[in-house]
């Protein structure tokens, strides 16, 4: 008898989940697993932020997949996955043959939502992976160099467009960063403008108005400047120009702009024919794709709705997670016949913002925090989510361990 064949495309918080719940729930007999990546390593998203402004390595953001798959139950394949064929079961890839399946999991994550926004594909960063990160930390740092070279006031200029999750969480290190940066290049901190712009009426939006008051003062003391209610017109290679009144638009110059405010799903969700709404699939309870019985859409791609206001949970590493976990308990059932699938509920441990290294606010178990306190549950929540993959080896090498800081 064949044994179903189940692909789970992209290694984030849901597919690496998924895939590692797999490999404990069914034996090597039961179905043969296929992991797809285009990296040949997983990296931490909620880390990104601290690897783009400086303060956290790059290399100490991401770790090697084989670490936490077992290769005799799970086949990995390095490659992009460009296209689903839903009718044949395929995947296509970028470099190896198509991909068969019996049954599909798409952990994709996301893609940087422009709104259309003119230049910003061109002329911004996006906090979207480890390489961009890495390019966002060296082209601050060759900005402060060359400042002392040509004296132009615009390279210490930086420009943060957004104050959602991202956005304030870089402001938050770039606040902690910008003091070293100016040491080593001999720079007053006065010099340097970091201006946050953000077209909702608040930083934050829907998060809880007095701990957002308590992160917009505290950036605000480390000199971050917010635009808020303004929205950000065009990108060009001297900066932005932002809408000023009805009529009217001001420019901006600044030597780095980061685009920090929107995601949309993975494009193979548009380019594969699934229903979406900006790249993004509501799924049914299951978490299966509408109309597609062996298709599942977890984190980024997917759209789950809260029923308490009518709305999408935002696309978070803790749902994503949870969606792998529920998603692999779901495909054993169907691999062992079974057919009553269980529907995914949210189970919401709370939400920490980083404001920094020693700072963050946040609502746990219903409870606000803010300073040290939020920022050690922070830390636990990152170390939670490498031991949940990668158990106590993966924690140790990579976690989070100074948590009294």
């Amino acid at each position: 008898m064949r044994k179903p064949k189940i692909v789970v495309l992209g290694a984030g918080y849901g597919g690496l989940m998924t895939v590692t719940r797999l490999q404990k729930q069914l034996g090597s007999n039961d179905a043969d697993i296929v992991l797809v990546n285009k990296n040949d390593y997983h990296y931490e998203t909620t880390w990104l932020h601290e690897a783009s402004a400086g303060t956290l390595s790059p290399d100490q953001v991401r770790y090697d997949i084989a670490n936490v798959i077992d290769r005799s139950k799970v086949d990995f394949v390095k490659d992009t996955a460009l296209k689903v064929d839903t009718e044949a079961k395929k995947v296509q890839l970028e470099k190896g043959d198509d991909l068969s399946y019996d049954y599909l999991v798409i952990a994709l994550g996301g893609a940087p939502e422009t709104f259309g926004i003119k230049g910003l594909d061109k002329y911004a960063f996006s906090i979207t992976n480890v390489n961009t990160a890495r390019q966002i930390r060296e082209h601050i740092e060759y900005q402060f160099a060359t400042y002392k070279v040509d004296q132009k006031p615009e390279r210490l200029t930086i420009v943060v467009g957004g104050a959602g999750f991202t956005g304030i969480e870089f402001l938050g290190e770039l606040g902690n960063r910008i003091p070293e940066l100016c040491k080593e290049y001999d720079i007053e901190k006065d010099m340097v403008k970091v201006i946050c712009v953000e077209a909702a009426p608040t930083a934050l939006p829907g998060f809880d108005p007095e701990l957002v008051e308590y992160a917009t003062a505290l950036l605000e003391r480390k000199n971050v400047e917010f635009r808020i209610g303004t929205a950000i017109k065009e990108a060009t290679p001297e900066g932005i120009v932002v809408a000023k009144g009805e009529d009217d638009t001001e420019e901006i110059k600044a030597g780095t702009v980061v685009w920090a405010a929107g995601v949309r799903g993975n494009p193979i969700i548009v380019e594969s024919g699934i229903e979406n709404m900006r790249g993004r699939v509501k799924v049914e309870p299951d978490l299966r794709a509408p109309g597609l019985s062996d298709v599942f859409v977890i984190g980024d791609c997917s759209l789950v709705i809260n029923e308490e206001i009518n709305r999408p949970y935002p696309p978070t590493a803790q749902i994503a997670m949870q969606q792998g976990e529920l998603v692999a308990s779901n495909l054993a059932k169907l691999v062992n016949g079974k057919t009553n699938l269980d529907s995914f509920n949210f189970d919401n441990k709370g939400t920490v913002c980083s404001l920094g290294d020693d700072d963050a606010i946040g609502v746990v178990f219903g409870k606000k925090l803010t300073g040290t306190k939020a920022s050690f549950m922070k830390k636990m929540i990152d170390n939670r989510a490498l031991y949940m993959i990668g158990g106590i080896p993966l924690t140790v090498k990579k976690g989070k361990f100074n948590l009294l800081k």
